[in-house]
């Protein structure tokens, strides 16, 4: 295994039951990059966070995450995970919330206090950190559940759908966030189904019916397709698929 790679997924294999949902998925995220996994809803991109983030298993095959073999219970502190489901506690306020998810990560409360001031400013919900998450809006519960994500500074960050339902302008300033984090070193594993997000990653996986179809930059990816865009990219290598 390259040890400048953060997450490696080898030859993974996963099913429920009878439905196999991936198939043979090969790939590796370099530390300190955004690697995005781009297809449409139920291609699989899913299955293979949460399989990075230790809450899947793989069937066959081989997941790392820092080189450990997941899942493993003492790397989860090491993980921001965002699901696509927000697992807030409705009837608390978002302070509350935060705290609570600081203290399972070992975090003291001075240090609870600091990120939380931080990180409300950074999804702008600074004006809202004391109201009940259920007067929050559903764009609003994305950015608290990114929040949290990040709240304990984890050196790997999985985000499902980080920006569904949110602004441009604040999608915008998330996406800056991630690039600065990514500068300091941090691995962020991110799925979209949003072709303009796809080609702010620095890598890209594209996926299909839980195959991998192409990966590489989003230049590389346009170039090799004779394309002018991700989206025309894309149909021309689920075209390939298809011919296979």
């Amino acid at each position: 295994m390259n040890r400048n790679n953060c997450i490696v997924l080898k030859k993974v294999n996963k099913a429920f039951g009878a439905k196999q949902v991936l198939f043979n998925i090969d790939l590796q995220v370099p530390y300190g990059r955004i690697y995005g996994l781009l297809g449409p809803s139920g291609c699989g991109k899913t299955t293979i966070v949460k399989l990075v983030a230790g809450i899947l298993e793989a069937t066959t095959g081989e997941a790392y995450v820092l080189k450990e073999r997941m899942p493993r219970l003492d790397l989860m502190n090491k993980i921001g995970y965002m699901a696509q489901a927000d697992a807030l506690y409705n009837t608390l306020t978002a302070a509350e919330n935060l705290y609570f998810f600081g203290s399972i990560y070992g975090m003291s409360k001075a240090q609870i206090k600091k990120r939380t001031a931080e990180i409300m400013a950074l999804v702008n919900l600074s004006d809202h950190i004391d109201k009940p998450v259920q007067t929050y809006s559903g764009g609003m519960k994305r950015r608290l559940s990114l929040a949290i994500a990040i709240l304990h500074s984890p050196p790997v960050l999985v985000l499902d759908e980080p920006t569904v339902g949110i602004d441009p302008l604040l999608r915008k300033s998330i996406w800056k966030e991630l690039n600065k984090l990514a500068s300091q070193g941090v691995t962020i594993m991110v799925t979209t189904h949003v072709m303009d997000e796809a080609s702010k990653c620095h890598m890209l996986a594209m996926l299909r019916d839980g195959r991998l179809i192409a990966q590489g930059t989003a230049d590389e990816l346009q170039a090799s397709a004779g394309a002018g865009s991700i989206e025309e990219a894309f149909i021309y290598y689920g075209g390939k698929q298809n011919e296979g």
